[in-house]
């Protein structure tokens, strides 16, 4: 094969085991692979990329793209990329690519766990073991599993999965997205669910229509004992008032993974608000999805430098 000129491969700071998949590319092509450390080495880094691999754990704003004159593709690692200004990347003409798909059983069976964990309420008889006490009240308002009716918000390939999952354990399950109309589950209104679900799952991407649409007043608007999953963008939920509506109880429980700042502050109230599963944006990962992740993103890089045409583009460079 013939070589392009060398150039750099930027990742922004990962907690990959390794990344001997991206360093096999760089070799072969002649390139140099630059892992920045830090979000501060990252950004350094943008002026002299040829790509940009990166991760939930870096941003690119307005300000950077200017800065990224020599830069032939952004390749996000995963589906999401609100951390990713788009319309500076078009503007920039540079395409921004995903690698959906690669964790949807993963992440759709974390959000199954938590929320059947929630509904058979038992972070809360935990703590009552912990606190040197007993069963007390917990557990009567807890439907049985064939009368749980399930609120999923978002059908793209993971809030499918969800959904199979409580139908297939017999929970009346319901579904919202305004881009489907037909579905294999009865399809209903967003207030509707919000308001009438024993459970509610969160399978939405991060916009100005859905930044904080778990607020204060949906949450009151909620069935007194509702639980609330969210393992896709940490953003759709207002924390503060989401930690208020379990402390008075009239939430019944929360399964968090994706939060709206990462790593949690140590002050955050959700750290300490009852019948709590909060876990580290995890749900992705597998003995299979990291592997699986990390070759998505080599293969669009690759497409990249041999001047293919990208796939899974959420944008056009030539827009």
């Amino acid at each position: 094969m013939t070589r392009d000129a060398q150039g750099t491969i930027l990742v922004a700071p990962h907690h990959f085991p390794d990344l001997d998949r991206e360093h096999a590319l760089a070799e072969e092509f002649g390139y140099t692979l630059n892992p920045a450390a830090d979000t501060d080495a990252f950004r350094e880094g943008l002026p002299e990329a040829d790509i940009v691999m990166i991760t939930p754990y870096a941003k690119l704003t307005a300000a950077d793209f200017p800065l990224m004159a020599k830069c032939r593709a952004v390749i996000r690692y995963g589906i999401g990329y609100d951390n990713i200004d788009v319309a500076a990347a078009t503007e920039a003409g540079i395409p921004v690519s995903i690698v959906p798909g690669t964790a949807s059983e993963e992440v759709a069976s974390h959000a199954f766990a938590m929320g059947l964990a929630l509904a058979r309420r038992l972070p809360a008889g935990n703590a009552a073991i912990d606190n040197l006490g007993w069963a007390g009240t917990i557990g009567y308002d807890t439907p049985v599993l064939s009368e749980l009716e399930v609120g999923v918000l978002g059908m793209g390939r993971i809030g499918q999965h969800v959904a199979r999952m409580y139908s297939a354990v017999g929970a009346r399950v319901r579904a919202y997205d305004p881009f489907v109309t037909d579905s294999f589950v009865e399809m209903a209104g967003l207030e509707d669910i919000l308001e009438n679900s024993d459970v509610v799952s969160l399978h939405l991407p991060l916009n100005d229509d859905t930044a904080n649409l778990i607020s204060t007043g949906v949450l009151a608007s909620m069935r007194k004992g509702t639980v609330i999953v969210n393992v896709s963008r940490g953003g759709l939920i207002d924390e503060a008032a989401l930690a208020e509506a379990l402390v008075s109880g009239h939430i019944a429980g929360a399964g968090i993974d994706t939060f709206a700042q990462e790593p949690l502050a140590a002050d955050h109230p959700l750290r300490t608000a009852p019948n709590a599963i909060l876990t580290p944006h995890i749900a992705w990962r597998s003995n299979r999805s990291t592997g699986a992740l990390q070759d998505g993103a080599v293969e669009r890089v690759r497409l990249a430098l041999t001047g293919q045409p990208l796939i899974d583009l959420v944008n056009r460079k030539d827009a």
